[in-house]
């Protein structure tokens, strides 16, 4: 008994583990389902949208860019996502941050509130502000009294783009900043270095790879939104209306090949966006290698 015993320790031992492995056909139709969904939801319009932007020719697509409108559409948009984006940058960094390194009630609180934009339709967050600031809105009267416009305005399209947008730097950051965690900063205070110094020689090195990923994120869906802007807006051509909502009336009133030429430099930038995307996460494992 001792020798049989013996023998099937041995055979433990030596035993390897086989590999389990699915069978050719499992694997070919696993993939043939993900790059039929990806042709049909992705690549294919796509492939539309450049069809359609250049199918009656390069004169007519540059024309559509021509019309006056047209050109305010693209400066709003710039302006929306210059103001929002920087805002959003300083309130990922501190919500960031504050997450990360400190202990304090209602951590969690702040976390649900950061992902509040994911879960809420843009056209509610829109109608919220309209509510708040519309002039029958609670804030409406003193803001009229005051000769301020918020709603039907640049300042309405900030804050709807702000809040859609605000989740994205800071979603980036709290994880890079918690993998981080403090022991560099707290050697950094015990040599006698201070907040900003901190922030700027210690804590920006370690996370500017995410908040670069954040800021591009954030920038995208900053000039691709249209829920939200919508509803505040009041689709005032030439006034209040971003490149979003410029393609949506030029597609209503039938203008097909500057609709698609429009929807083109939307198309650009979300490429743009990837390309970039995936840039930044190579140099991160480059510099984590």
């Amino acid at each position: 008994m001792a020798g049989i015993a013996t023998n099937i320790h041995a055979e433990s031992r030596t035993a390897r583990p086989k590999h389990v492995t699915e069978a050719p056909w499992v694997k070919w139709t696993l993939i043939g389902i993900a790059l039929l969904y990806l042709t049909l939801l992705l690549v294919l319009p796509l492939i539309t949208v450049f069809v359609q932007a250049f199918k009656k020719g390069l004169e007519v697509y540059l024309s559509a860019f021509d019309d006056e409108a047209a050109r305010h559409a693209i400066i709003l948009t710039l302006k929306t996502a210059a103001f929002a984006v920087p805002m959003n940058i300083i309130f990922g960094v501190s919500a960031a941050w504050a997450i990360a390194k400190f202990k304090f009630k209602g951590k969690n609180v702040l976390i649900t509130l950061i992902d509040l934009p994911f879960a809420i339709s843009p056209v509610i967050a829109g109608l919220v502000f309209v509510l708040l600031f519309g002039a029958k809105g609670w804030l409406g009267p003193w803001l009229n009294a005051h000769d301020i416009q918020v709603i039907f305005a640049l300042p309405g399209i900030v804050l709807a783009t702000t809040f859609v947008t605000f989740p994205f730097v800071a979603r980036e950051l709290i994880p890079v900043m918690q993998a981080q965690g403090v022991q560099e900063e707290e050697a950094a205070t015990t040599l006698g270095a201070k907040g900003w110094y901190i922030f700027l020689k210690v804590t920006l090195p370690n996370i500017k790879w995410g908040l670069l990923y954040g800021i591009i994120l954030c920038n995208a869906r900053a000039m691709g939104e249209f829920g939200a802007v919508s509803v505040v807006s009041g689709h005032i051509r030439g006034e209040t209306n971003t490149i979003p909502l410029h393609i949506q009336i030029l597609y209503q009133e039938y203008k097909y090949a500057s609709a698609f030429a429009f929807s083109t430099l939307l198309v650009g930038l979300a490429l743009v966006t990837l390309l970039v995307k995936r840039f930044l996460e190579w140099k991160q494992e480059q510099s984590e290698t």
